[in-house]
């Protein structure tokens, strides 16, 4: 699997957590893109399975996003509902690319969120 099928894949993922509301103010983000115009990431993306340091998870935990609404709630996105053998392959390859790369989790993962935010934010709307 190389990088820009894991991008293409978690943004697909990601892409059909829209519509989305705010539990707080009501605020409708219609797409992704919306949601990242108008929120501010909060802290890093975390998988806590592979924090477990089960990278093969018979019941994940979920890998989660956060960002802040305009109205200061914390909102989440999160890898539930991925298939669990797209998760498995998603997971083998993070841990592989971190050893290759030298790199933490976090700084991996952190690094795909601005990718990916930056394909988003780059394509041409509908």
């Amino acid at each position: 699997m190389t990088e820009i099928e894991v991008i293409r894949i978690i943004r697909v993922h990601l892409e059909g957590l829209f519509p989305k509301v705010c539990s707080n103010c009501n605020n409708r983000f219609e797409t992704y893109r919306d949601y990242l115009l108008s929120t501010k990431p909060l802290g890093s993306p975390t998988s806590f399975d592979a924090q477990m340091g089960d990278w093969h998870p018979a019941e994940p935990a979920e890998s989660m996003s956060f960002a802040n609404c305009p109205c200061g709630n914390t909102l989440a996105l999160s890898s539930a509902g991925m298939p669990l053998l797209q998760l498995w392959s998603l997971m083998n390859w993070a841990r592989v690319e971190t050893k290759k790369r030298h790199q933490t989790l976090e700084q991996l993962l952190i690094h795909l969120r601005v990718e990916i935010k930056q394909q988003v934010l780059m394509a041409p709307q509908n």
